[in-house]
């Protein structure tokens, strides 16, 4: 997979499911919260599947963004940020 900035990442995050997730991040080797750690809190009900992916799709973002020094295509502008 070639990213060539940070909004293809989530393009291509977008669209997985909690399946499709874990075996498409597998080949990138990221520190990241296990699968079974995952897998554990959402059957003892402390968290959902959705709740899950929403944050771990975040994390492989900005974890994949640092790693290939990825940027946004369209930088957020200065005032936004306040």
């Amino acid at each position: 997979m070639k990213f060539k900035d940070a909004d293809d990442v989530v393009a291509w995050l977008e669209p997985m499911d909690y399946e499709t997730f874990w075996k498409e991040i597998k080949p990138f080797g990221l520190i990241l919260i296990p699968r079974e750690k995952c897998d554990r809190d959402i059957a003892s009900g402390a968290t959902d599947e959705e709740t899950v992916l929403y944050v771990m799709k975040n994390l492989v973002r900005v974890e994949l963004s640092s790693i290939l020094k990825l940027e946004w295509r369209e930088p957020m502008p200065s005032h936004a940020v306040h």
